[in-house]
């Protein structure tokens, strides 16, 4: 049973065809999901929020997915911050808390980590951060992907403070919306995911205050909390987000098929052997994500160290998934025909929206990369 009502997810799922023609934010579904108190559902109890784990998050995720993906993953950028408070505060550091106190007092984290032309992703930033006296720092860079552009409160992010050759650091942390020196590009023109709008974002000398910084990290890969509480909650929450889009996709290719007929056999589609085919083939990818969903999120939860291999793990869950969902999605639209072509059919709108993972970390290069150096040694 999910913690979102199932008039919401209605509600949600009414509108988000609606949201993708017009390129328009869903404050509605924001409104529905803050009232029903998902927006606080990932903080701990004592903090104030419902306290639910990784893995029912995951569900909720995976529901609130199949009713808009859009919606879905913009709200996922959220909980990954929240999720990487939870970490925070687990390791003993005080980002933690900071970041707990302020979901549950209402605000909505935005996730400003992605840099155009920047494969290093979490672990390099090409944003600078120039440190000042009093302990802020001031960030001057663009960020790309930002979901939640128009609704944000708080945005996590990053920059490379280079003022010291001999100790380069990224310096993680929370920027206040209305602090000065941000500026919101309205180029959210894509394919697919229209309801994030995931604008750019311009960082102007944008202040963070030295009570919002997280963390200062030696640049690369790195088991600190903060790069791997941001990579693993980003990688087991997209894999769960994208999962309730391939779900989606069976579904509606199972109600299709079944009242789809065809003249030559004079039989529903449902009967037909090479589309029953497709879409048992499909389901089988499908099933194959939950296991390692589930498994990902309850050793996060209960503080499992699988060792070196844990980022590649998490690449991997999310790749896997994300290719499924995209299989899942294309033989949905094959079994349903010609119709699911138009625009005005919901296939056709999550056929754009799962070419999405492809793009978002840990990409298929990524991926394969991690588990050759893994498996053979870095490159020489």
């Amino acid at each position: 049973m999910s913690f979102i009502p199932a008039g919401v997810l209605e509600r949600i799922h009414q509108r988000a065809a609606r949201h993708d023609q017009e390129n328009s934010f869903p404050f509605d579904d924001l409104q529905d999901l803050r009232e029903c108190g998902y927006l606080t559902a990932f903080v701990p109890a004592e903090f104030g929020g419902a306290g639910l784990t990784l893995a029912e998050i995951c569900q909720a995720q995976t529901d609130l997915a199949k009713a808009a993906p859009g919606t879905a993953l913009g709200i996922n950028m959220h909980h990954i911050i929240v999720g990487l408070g939870r970490h925070l505060h687990r390791h003993g550091e005080s980002g933690g808390e900071t970041i707990l106190r302020a979901a549950a007092a209402g605000d909505l984290f935005g996730f400003g980590i992605s840099e155009p032309g920047n494969d290093l992703v979490l672990f390099g930033s090409i944003t600078r951060a120039e440190p000042q006296t009093n302990g802020d720092y001031r960030l001057y860079g663009r960020k790309i992907f930002t979901s939640l552009a128009p609704a944000w409160t708080k945005l996590a992010t990053f920059g490379c403070d280079s003022s010291d050759p001999e100790d380069v650091r990224n310096v993680f942390g929370l920027l206040q919306r209305d602090s000065g020196g941000i500026n919101i590009v309205d180029d959210w023109d894509t394919m697919g995911m229209r309801a994030t709008q995931s604008n750019s974002t311009e960082l102007n000398g944008a202040v963070v205050k030295a009570e919002h910084v997280l963390a200062k990290v030696t640049p690369g890969p790195s088991a600190h909390p903060v790069v791997f509480g941001i990579f693993a909650y980003f990688e087991i929450l997209l894999a769960a987000t994208y999962r309730g889009l391939g779900q989606r996709a069976l579904e509606l290719a199972a109600e299709t098929v079944k009242s789809r007929h065809s003249v030559r056999r004079d039989a529903p589609y449902a009967t037909d052997p090479d589309i029953r085919w497709r879409i048992a083939s499909a389901a089988i990818a499908m099933d194959a994500v939950d296991a390692p969903i589930e498994l990902a999120a309850q050793d996060i939860e209960n503080g499992v160290d699988r060792g070196v291999k844990w980022m590649p793990q998490l690449s991997a869950l999310k790749h896997r998934t994300c290719e499924a969902a995209k299989y899942a999605v294309e033989e949905a639209v094959r079994a349903s025909g010609g119709s699911s072509y138009y625009n005005s059919k919901e296939l056709s709108r999550l056929y754009r929206d799962v070419l999405a993972g492809l793009f978002q970390p840990s990409d298929a290069e990524s991926v394969h990369g991690a588990w050759a150096s893994l498996l053979l040694g870095p490159l020489p």
